[in-house]
């Protein structure tokens, strides 16, 4: 019996639990409203059966006080013919009529009496209900204040909660990051192309001053000895022009015949030679400008290690 007992009070309160649980006020409160408006018909049901038979009584009454009172006048009429024993009968008839009318009299007063107390219950069930119609829009009212209030502190404190702070900053970084991916695609697709070619040809303009600034330190460095030569070589013809044995072995080495053409401008060709004991015409001016522009050619050549042009 004790696990049978337990068992019970294990199940009901598991019921119990349950029926907590799934109890809405708002739909507990409205139901309280259908049962006692139910209440209320079947109330003004009986109400009106018990004026209904009040009502019955009531005419019953009325009934029975009328006969005897038709009793009491057949009874006066058989004294005034002098009938006694017709006289004794109806007063027979009538004392049965008032005793009747006396017992419906008693019927009636106790009949009022309940259907005014029913009438009155009927009244207060019905101020009851108007009451708990306002209790039930209270109560309802204040259901929803509660369950609104419920919600708003339950925003907040998953709003004020740690994982939603986390998750904020995890999505404020993640937004940088895909900002700074959309900047980076915008710049490899617009300003490196550009950037790559400005940087292409400032290199070929940097190589292209270079070459150029190389030709024309040679250029200064073989000015002054190109312009030297020739007046060198104009003061020797001057001189006169050696003999045989002179040109063989008494000769300067920066005078000897067998001195290499691409070392003095002037001895380039036979043409440009200058007679012995003749003046320098006037035309040593411009091949010290072509010696120097061979002497350039050659200097550009040996820097491109290519063999010098004949």
């Amino acid at each position: 019996m004790g696990l049978f007992s337990r068992l019970g009070t294990l199940i009901r309160s598991n019921m119990n639990e349950l029926i907590n649980r799934a109890e809405d006020p708002e739909k507990m409160l409205n139901q309280v409203l259908v049962d006692m408006k139910t209440q209320l018909v079947e109330a003004r049901k009986q109400v009106a059966i018990a004026i209904a038979d009040e009502k019955r009584i009531k005419r019953q009454l009325d009934q029975e006080t009328t006969k005897a009172a038709d009793w009491e006048k057949k009874a006066m009429l058989a004294v005034k013919t002098g009938d006694d024993e017709l006289a004794r009968a109806a007063l027979k008839r009538k004392s049965d009529h008032e005793t009747i009318a006396e017992q419906l009299s008693q019927q009636w007063e106790l009949q009022k009496t309940s259907v005014e107390q029913l009438k009155e219950a009927l009244r207060g069930l019905e101020l009851k209900i108007e009451e708990a119609k306002r209790k039930r829009n209270l109560l309802v009212s204040r259901q929803k204040r509660a369950e609104a209030q419920q919600t708003i502190n339950d925003t907040l404190a998953n709003i004020h909660g740690t994982s939603a702070f986390d998750t904020f900053e995890r999505m404020a970084d993640r937004v940088t990051q895909l900002e700074a991916e959309a900047e980076a695609t915008a710049e490899l697709s617009e300003a490196l192309p550009e950037a790559s070619l400005d940087a292409q040809f400032k290199a070929l303009e940097a190589s292209s001053m270079d070459d150029q600034l190389d030709a024309l330190k040679q250029k200064m460095a073989l000015g002054p000895g190109g312009a030297a030569a020739p007046k060198a070589l104009q003061q020797d013809d001057d001189a006169g022009p050696p003999t045989g044995d002179q040109s063989g072995s008494d000769s300067p080495p920066g005078n000897s015949s067998t001195q290499d053409p691409a070392a003095d401008p002037t001895s380039a060709s036979p043409e440009h030679e200058t007679p012995a004991g003749e003046p320098a015409p006037s035309g040593a001016t411009s091949d010290e400008i072509d010696a120097q522009l061979e002497a350039l050619k050659r200097s550009l050549a040996d820097d491109e290690g290519e063999p010098s042009p004949s």
